[in-house]
């Protein structure tokens, strides 16, 4: 975090442009980028005259600068089956052993990278689990909501991910950070 710019990197900004241009596309409303590269939107309730509390959903668009994130080789482990999972380009190993969580995917496919740089799940996973989110809502009318709120935030790995985070303007009662 030696930045003093808010995005600490113009990656992020291109980022929060293409997220943008997809919540408009899905049908979010009032979505808005702001100059400091915090990125909101709102699925609109589908019950009239909606009373209870506003929920929101928050994750972070960086990803920590320590691991490569650039050229990223995916690869998908298909019916994990409990064992080590080698990163092939490394040859390090993902193992039961020190990721006991590893068997509670036994049977799932995972995806895992390379060993070399970072996947970028962290948190791609939580900008791609609130979208997915709001796209059922925005689909199901069958499911009966108030507002929701959506933000995706700059600069979390670097510890200033909430400092020009807009509030009042996001306008949740309640929200839930997505990270990991």
């Amino acid at each position: 975090g030696s930045s003093d710019t808010c995005p600490s990197s113009d990656k992020q900004l291109v980022f929060a442009r293409v997220l943008e241009q997809e919540m408009r596309e899905m049908g979010l409303q009032n979505v808005r980028l702001d100059r400091n590269g915090y990125l909101y939107g709102t699925v609109p309730a589908n019950v009239k005259e909606y009373q209870g509390p506003v929920l929101g959903f928050i994750a972070h668009m960086d990803v920590v600068d320590d691991v490569p994130s650039a050229n990223i080789k995916p690869r998908i482990v298909e019916n994990y089956g409990g064992g080590d999972v080698i990163l092939e380009g490394s040859g390090a190993a993902l193992s039961p052993a020190e990721f006991p969580e590893l068997l509670r995917c036994k049977g799932k496919s995972l995806m895992v990278t390379d060993g070399l740089t970072l996947l970028g799940a962290d948190d791609k996973a939580g900008i791609a689990e609130i979208l997915t989110l709001c796209e059922q809502l925005l689909k199901d009318s069958s499911f009966k909501h108030g507002p929701v709120q959506v933000a995706f935030t700059p600069d979390e790995e670097i510890g200033r991910g909430a400092d020009l985070f807009d509030v009042p303007g996001f306008g949740a009662d309640y929200a839930y950070t997505l990270d990991g």
